[in-house]
C-alpha cells in the first residue's frame, strides 16, 4: 500500500483503446429454461433456480450465466426453513395482560402464542385507541429497508396503504444508505446523483484510460440489487480488470474488490474519513502546477474562485497543500503529487462509494468530489467525470427498451381520492430516517433540516414491516431505552430478530419464497422481468403482508378489504401489472406473450438491447450545451459554492467543500482507541443471512469478526482467531480477531449486520453488532444523515467465559 510511482500507475494508461475486447458490450445471456423440476424465481440476488422436494424447499442456484459465483444465491433454503423463523402471531405478556399500561420493558419480556383473529383485535383496538386520542401523526409507519423484492409484495408500501386508509402516519425521510449526499449533490448538481444512471460500462471500456475506485467495494455490493441485479456489474468489473487500464483503489481496508483486481491494481489506504483532506491535496497540487482546467471551470460552474481561496489558505491561513494532507490521512505528499499529475494527463474517471459520506460531515465528501472532479475538466467527457452508483444495482449497465412493470401504490386507486369516501391521508408527518431515536427522545422538537424548520411527531404508535432497524441503527443501547417509549410497537417479520424481540405484537411472515411476484432485473437497466413464483407453501402460520393489512383494513370498517384490494387477487394484481408493462414493451417493440404464456413457460424475458443507451455518457448534454441543458442547481451550474447553502448558516455545513475535523476519528484518538469502520460484509446483505450457513466463511469461533492490523493486534498481544472485546462509552461486543496488514494501522472493520445479542447481565454484545459501539449523530443539520463510520473503540483480547449465542434463537413459538 502507498507506494505508487508515476511508471506504475501509467504502465496500463497508454494502452489504444482498439486492442481491448469489450464483451460486456454483449450482455451475457439468461438461461434458456429451468432444466428439471426447477421453478424459477428471483430475489435480491438475483433470478433463481429454485429446486424443491417433498415441499421443502432443497437448492438455490443462480439463472443467469456469470463469471464471478454469487454466494448469496445459494441461501434460499436457509431462508425458509432457518430455526430462527417466527412461526405464529405472538404478543409480549406484560402486554397481552394490560395494553393500556403494560409492565417490563421490551427486550426483557416473555411472549405468548395468540391466534391471528387475537392479534388483528388487538393491534386494531389498540391502534384506533392510540389514533383518537393523539392524531395520525403519533403512527410511525415509515418503516424502512431491504425489504424483499416484488412489485405486488413490498411491505413498506403495503403498510402505508393500510395506515393511508386509516386516516395518515408519520412516515421518513431519506434513508441509511445515501442521507448526506441525496440532500447536498442537489445543491451541488441539481440532482442526487446516488441513484441516477452512470456513464455506461462499455464507454468507460473504451475511453477511460484511469479508473479510480473511492472507498467503494462492488465485488460485495454487486452481489445484489434494490429490486434483483441484473449481473452485469461484476461482469463489467471483470473486464476491467482483464483491460489493462490503470486501476487505483483508494480505500483504508484491503477489500473483496481490491484482492480481487490483485496486482492489476494500485491501492493507496489513507485513514478512515480523511477523503475531503486527501481531495483537497490532490486539488492543491492540481492548482500550484496550473494543472487545473480553468476554462471548464469558468463556463461549467460557479463559486470555484471561493473554494481556491479556501484550498490556498486565504480564506483561514491555512494552506491545504499536500504535505498539509498528508499529516491528516497518513498518504505521503508525493503520492497525492502523482495522483494530480495521473488524473489531469489521462481521461480519468472517479467512481465513489457510499461509505465515505455515512460519517460525520459526510456532505463534504461527494462534494468535494465532484468539486475535483470539475477541476479535471472531464464531467460531461465519455469516460471522464464522476459517477456514485457503480457499486449499487448495476449502475452503468445500458437501459434497455422494456416493457417495465409498474408497482401497488401506497394508497388505494393510485390517487388521494381512491374513488371512494375513504379518507386517504399519506403521510401527514415525515422526519429524516436516521434521526428516528432523536424523533423519540424529543416530541415536538424543532430541528433543522436542510433549511427548513420541521418539528418531531410525539409517536405512541410503531409499525415496523419489512426493515431491520435494530441493526441498521446506529448506538444499539440508546435506541433500546428510546424504544421503550412509545404505547404500542408491532413488528412485521419473518425472522426473530432484535426488532422482533423488542415488539409488543410480532406477526410472522412469509418468504418470497412463499408467495408469487413479479420483478424487473436492474434498477437501470431493466434487463429482465422475471415471474417470481411461490416454491413452497407458507411456514408455520406464515401470512402474506398483503392479506395481514386486507384483514385489518376490513376491521377499519366493513368494505375495507375491498378497498384495500381494490377487489384483485394476488394473480389478478400481477396480470395488471404484467399487461401495463407489455404495452410498454409493444412501443418499445419488445415481444411479450400474454401473460398466463408467460407465467406457465417458467422463463424470463430479456429486453432489447439499445445501442444508443450504450453509449451514455452522464452529463453530455450539459457539458455540450450548458444554457440550454443547464443543471437543476439555481445557477444552472456545478455550484461549488452554493448561495443556497450559504444562507443556511450552518456551522457543520458550510457553503463549499471543507475540512472539518470529526469529533471521533484518528486526530482525536488516545488511550489506545482505533478508529472502528463498519463495511459491507461479502456473505450477506447487510443483516439479511446473518443466520445462514454462509456464516461459516467469515465467523471467527461463530461471531463477527473484526479486522485489525497486525501491529495493532502485536502491541495488544491479540492473535488470529482469538476472541476480542471491543468497547467504548456507548457499549461493548464479543468478536473473533482476523489479524491482517490488509488494514490501515490504527483502524478496525466490524462489518454492518451483524444481529445485534445483548447479554442481560453484562450488556455485552455476544454475536458482535456493530452499531453497539457506533455513534448516533447526524451527518449535519443540512442531511441528518446516516453517520455510522464516525466512532472510536478500544479493544483487548477476551479471557472471560464464553458466552452462548442467542441472536438466531426463537423465542418459545408455542
Amino acid at each position: 500500500m502507498n507506494n505508487i510511482s508515476r511508471r506504475g500507475f501509467l504502465k496500463g494508461s497508454s494502452m489504444a483503446a482498439g486492442t481491448l475486447v469489450f464483451t460486456s458490450i454483449v450482455p451475457m445471456q439468461a438461461m434458456a429454461k429451468p432444466k428439471g423440476s426447477g421453478i424459477l424465481t428471483a430475489g435480491r440476488m438475483g433470478a433463481m433456480i429454485a429446486e424443491v422436494k417433498d415441499g421443502k424447499l432443497i437448492s438455490t442456484k443462480g439463472a443467469l450465466a456469470k463469471t464471478v459465483p454469487n454466494s448469496l444465491q445459494t441461501t434460499g433454503p436457509d431462508q425458509v426453513h432457518t430455526n430462527a423463523r417466527i412461526k405464529y402471531p405472538m404478543v409480549r405478556k406484560s402486554y397481552l395482560d394490560n395494553p393500556t399500561d403494560p409492565k417490563g420493558m421490551r427486550g426483557d419480556d416473555d411472549y405468548v402464542r395468540v391466534s391471528w383473529d387475537e392479534a388483528y383485535k388487538l393491534i386494531h383496538e389498540q391502534h384506533m385507541r392510540i389514533r383518537e386520542s393523539n392524531g395520525p401523526e403519533s403512527v410511525f409507519a415509515g418503516s424502512y429497508g431491504w425489504r424483499s423484492s416484488g412489485v405486488l409484495h413490498k411491505a413498506q408500501t403495503l403498510l402505508q396503504r393500510y395506515m393511508s386508509m386509516a386516516g395518515g402516519y408519520s412516515g421518513h425521510l431519506g434513508d441509511y444508505s445515501t442521507g448526506a449526499s441525496q440532500v447536498i449533490m442537489p445543491h451541488v448538481m441539481g440532482s442526487i446523483e446516488v441513484y441516477e444512471q452512470q456513464t455506461t460500462h462499455p464507454v468507460v471500456l473504451e475511453h477511460s484510460n484511469v479508473v479510480v475506485l473511492w472507498g467503494l467495494n462492488p465485488m460485495n455490493t454487486l452481489k445484489i440489487a434494490w429490486s434483483s441485479t441484473d449481473e452485469s456489474g461484476i461482469e463489467f468489473f471483470h473486464q476491467l480488470k482483464k483491460s489493462g487500464k490503470t486501476i487505483i483503489c483508494i480505500d483504508p481496508i484491503r477489500s473483496e474488490t481490491i484482492e480481487f483486481f490483485g496486482d492489476k491494481a494500485q491501492w493507496i489506504a489513507p485513514n478512515p474519513m480523511t477523503d475531503v483532506a486527501m481531495m483537497m491535496g490532490v486539488a492543491h497540487s492540481l492548482v500550484s502546477n496550473n494543472k487545473h482546467d480553468k476554462a471548464f471551470l469558468e463556463k461549467y460552474t460557479t463559486g470555484y474562485d471561493k473554494f481556491e481561496a479556501y484550498l490556498l489558505g486565504k480564506e483561514d491561513g491555512i494552506e491545504k497543500t499536500p504535505e498539509w494532507a498528508e499529516k491528516i490521512t497518513g498518504v505521503p505528499a508525493k503520492q497525492m503529487e502523482v495522483l494530480a499529475d495521473i488524473f489531469s494527463k489521462n481521461t480519468t474517471m472517479l467512481m465513489s462509494g457510499w461509505g465515505v459520506q455515512r460519517q460525520q460531515y459526510g456532505e463534504q465528501r461527494h462534494w468535494m468530489l465532484a468539486t475535483l472532479a470539475s477541476m479535471l475538466g472531464q464531467i460531461g467527457q465519455a469516460g471522464g467525470g464522476f459517477g456514485l452508483s457503480y457499486h449499487y444495482s448495476n449502475g452503468g449497465n445500458p437501459t434497455r427498451d422494456a416493457g417495465v412493470l409498474p408497482a401497488i401504490s401506497s394508497t388505494p386507486g393510485g390517487s388521494s381520492s381512491a374513488g371512494n369516501d375513504w379518507a386517504v391521508s399519506g403521510a401527514v408527518n415525515a422526519f429524516p430516517v436516521a434521526r428516528i431515536v432523536e424523533a423519540l427522545e424529543n416530541p415536538n422538537q424543532t430541528y433543522q433540516h436542510n433549511g427548513k424548520e420541521l418539528t418531531f411527531p410525539d409517536v405512541k404508535m410503531i409499525w415496523w414491516a419489512g426493515g431491520g432497524n435494530f441493526t441498521h441503527h446506529q448506538d444499539t443501547n440508546r435506541l433500546i431505552k428510546a424504544w421503550q417509549k412509545p404505547e404500542l410497537v408491532v413488528i412485521s417479520e419473518i425472522y426473530w430478530t432484535a426488532a422482533a424481540k423488542h415488539a409488543d405484537i410480532v406477526l410472522p411472515i412469509t418468504t418470497s419464497f412463499e408467495r408469487n411476484d413479479m420483478t424487473m432485473t436492474g434498477d437501470y437497466s431493466n434487463q429482465h422481468l422475471i415471474p417470481m413464483k411461490q416454491a413452497v407453501p407458507p411456514q408455520g402460520e406464515a401470512r402474506n403482508d398483503f392479506d395481514v393489512f386486507a384483514d385489518l383494513a376490513e376491521l377499519i370498517k366493513p368494505g375495507g378489504r375491498d378497498v384495500y384490494t381494490e377487489g384483485k387477487t394476488e394473480m389478478d394484481w400481477l396480470k395488471g401489472f404484467y399487461e401495463t408493462a407489455q404495452k410498454g414493451g409493444r412501443s418499445a417493440r419488445v415481444r411479450m406473450p400474454n401473460f398466463g404464456q408467460f407465467w406457465d413457460a417458467n422463463e424470463l424475458i430479456e429486453m432489447k438491447f439499445n445501442k444508443k443507451a450504450a453509449q451514455f455518457v452522464r452529463h453530455a448534454d450539459f457539458r455540450k450545451d450548458p444554457v440550454m441543458n443547464p443543471l437543476g442547481t439555481p445557477s444552472g451550474k456545478i455550484e461549488i459554492y452554493s448561495k443556497t447553502i450559504e444562507k443556511y448558516g450552518l456551522d457543520d455545513c458550510p457553503a463549499h467543500p471543507t475540512w472539518l475535523e470529526p469529533t471521533e476519528w484518528r486526530g482525536s484518538a488516545k488511550d489506545d482507541e482505533l478508529q472502528l469502520m463498519t463495511a459491507h460484509a461479502a456473505h450477506r446483505l447487510h443483516s439479511q443471512f446473518n443466520y445462514a450457513k454462509l456464516r461459516e466463511e467469515y465467523a471467527v469461533q461463530n461471531r463477527e469478526p473484526i479486522t485489525i492490523n497486525t501491529e495493532d493486534a502485536k502491541s495488544r498481544g491479540i492473535k488470529n482467531g482469538d476472541l476480542v472485546r471491543a468497547f467504548n462509552a456507548r457499549g461493548q461486543v464479543l468478536v473473533g480477531a482476523l489479524v491482517t496488514d490488509g488494514i490501515k494501522q490504527g483502524s478496525v472493520c466490524i462489518h454492518e449486520g451483524g444481529w445485534p445479542d445483548l447479554d442481560r447481565k453484562t450488556g455485552l454484545c455476544k454475536n458482535g453488532g456493530a452499531n453497539v459501539l457506533t455513534s448516533d449523530i447526524p451527518t449535519s443539520r443540512l442531511a441528518n444523515g446516516c453517520a455510522g463510520n464516525s466512532a472510536l473503540v478500544k479493544i483487548e483480547k477476551y479471557t472471560g467465559d464464553v458466552p452462548n449465542l442467542t441472536a438466531f434463537t426463537p423465542v418459545t413459538n408455542g
